[in-house]
């Protein structure tokens, strides 16, 4: 090994230096990444937000410099051992890299819009059909429940009718409206 490495030009020796150190990294990033602690965080400052401001394009970032170095490195060897010029090696190598850079920052990006927040947004339940869980009193007279389907999940929510009789479980129900405290108005499908 030894031999090998003394047999290379600087500039095959600045490669492997580059490649061998960031290859190291890029491992540790990964093996990190599976076992769950997260790499990006180290240094940061816990700080609430109440705003949404999304995770936005992070183009320069501890991973995606982690992804250049070593595209970068793996690159510009295999542009040398293909007989390749020092500047063409070069080129091809940073060109690379910030191609490897701008898919990583891409792809983080588009998996961080995939995230919702899981809030329920009450006013999605009007018109939605559902089927009551606990007896509705007639008249608006006693809250009961329904089981309805709102923003892709079932949800057990309270509700009140003005029909003039109860309507008691398993009832087939249409949501007409949402009251401002978000209970549901209802009324019977059968």
């Amino acid at each position: 090994m030894v031999e090998w490495f003394s047999e290379l030009t600087s500039f095959e020796k600045i490669y492997w230096l580059i490649t061998g150190v960031s290859t190291l990294f890029f491992f540790f990033v990964l093996v990190t990444t599976f076992i769950g602690t997260d790499t990006d965080d180290i240094g940061d400052v816990d700080v609430e937000i109440d705003a949404d401001t999304g995770a936005g394009f992070q183009f320069f970032t501890f991973k995606n410099l982690v992804a250049f170095f070593t595209i970068f490195g793996w690159s510009g060897i295999a542009s040398l051992d293909a007989g390749n010029s020092k500047t063409t090696s070069i080129f091809i190598s940073i060109a690379c890299g910030l191609l490897m850079m701008t898919v990583m920052a891409l792809l983080f990006y588009y998996i961080s819009k995939l995230t919702s927040s899981g809030t329920l947004k009450i006013q999605n339940a009007l018109n939605a059909i559902g089927e009551v869980y606990l007896t509705v009193g007639a008249n608006r007279s006693s809250i009961g429940k329904v089981q309805i389907k709102v923003q892709g999940s079932l949800r057990e929510l309270d509700a009140l009718t003005d029909n003039n009789t109860d309507l008691t479980q398993g009832n087939v129900i249409k949501v007409v409206e949402v009251t401002k405290n978000g209970i549901l108005i209802i009324e019977s499908q059968n």
